[in-house]
């Protein structure tokens, strides 16, 4: 049976070889070891132990997606084939729809799509190119983002490209640590469905808005292509890597990050701020309202559109 102490070992040591951030790696390793010493997670069963060190890695350093994480079910210490991860996500993804949750035509011709997961685009590609194509006669478009929790750089990529006319558009950059290289990310040349033109869309936020969601949302935000309504999101800027430590421990380490080409930085521990700051609860009513007022939308609340 694996120790508390040694789990925590083996995720210091992991945090070490792997952050992005090298130059933060020994405050974080001093700060987990001096909570050790002073007994700090002595006589806690091993979900207490998982909560208390996320608490004290993200007070050392505060990134969200730095964590020690609990699994209900038993996994191996074995380094996992890459054909199998693919396979078990490609599965997960496959039962959760590709992410999309709802696909509508609301009163006014307002198109309503509820996303919840990003999946990379050579597997959820057919999933968006439905979803566009179900969407792509209606006069304004909301994408309700409350509820996603993340995803791949790919199916952001790819979700973007819909709102922009051709190839020429630089959406985001990703840094990784290991390899030291930057990729940069644009819009993509062709698409399966219509791409979504000169039409309003709003995009619909919360505090559970996260990662691959929070992207998307602040993608279009700082490119003037939507206007962003609700609650400020998560905070996860960071592409992470899950790496277990024990049959139920999970150390989850950020090995790259999100270099936005407009703003220069990220959403990291900061969140993407809506334009238009409403409950989360009530972010789809507000969203109704601001496209049938917008100027130019010719959206009636009766439901028809005007000429």
């Amino acid at each position: 049976m694996t120790t508390h102490h040694e789990m925590v070992e083996a995720a210091l040591a992991r945090i070490t070889t792997g952050y992005v951030f090298p130059e933060k790696t020994a405050v974080i390793d001093a700060a987990i070891r001096r909570r050790l010493a002073e007994g700090a997670y002595r006589g806690l069963d091993v979900r207490e132990l998982c909560e208390r060190v996320t608490e004290d890695l993200q007070r050392a350093c505060p990134d969200k997606h730095l964590r020690l994480l609990w699994t209900e079910d038993p996994q191996s210490l074995e380094e996992e084939p890459e054909s199998v991860a693919r396979a078990r996500f490609a599965q997960h993804a496959r039962e959760s729809n590709y992410g999309v949750r709802r696909v509508e035509q609301l009163d006014g011709n307002i198109g309503y799509l509820d996303l919840r997961m990003i999946a990379p685009a050579d597997l959820g590609g057919l999933a968006t190119a439905a979803a566009m194509q179900l969407l792509s006669t209606t006069a304004a478009l909301i994408i309700d983002l409350r509820q996603c929790r993340g995803g791949s750089p790919e199916g952001v990529q790819l979700w973007c490209s819909y709102f922009f006319a051709d190839d020429g558009v630089h959406l985001n950059d990703i840094y990784e640590r290991d390899t030291g290289s930057t990729r940069q990310y644009w819009t993509l040349g062709h698409l399966t469905a219509p791409r979504y033109l000169d039409r309003p869309v709003t995009i619909l936020t919360s505090e559970l808005t996260f990662s691959g969601g929070e992207e998307l949302a602040y993608n279009l935000k700082v490119l003037g292509r939507a206007t962003l309504i609700g609650r400020t999101t998560r905070g996860g800027a960071h592409p992470t890597a899950r790496i277990p430590v024990a049959p139920h421990v999970t150390v989850t380490v950020p090995t790259a990050r999100s270099i936005n080409p407009v703003t220069g930085t990220n959403w990291e521990g900061v969140g993407v701020e809506p334009d238009l700051a409403v409950a989360a609860e009530d972010a789809l009513k507000a969203a109704l309202a601001h496209l049938r007022a917008a100027d130019g939308a010719g959206l009636a609340a009766d439901g028809r559109t005007s000429g």
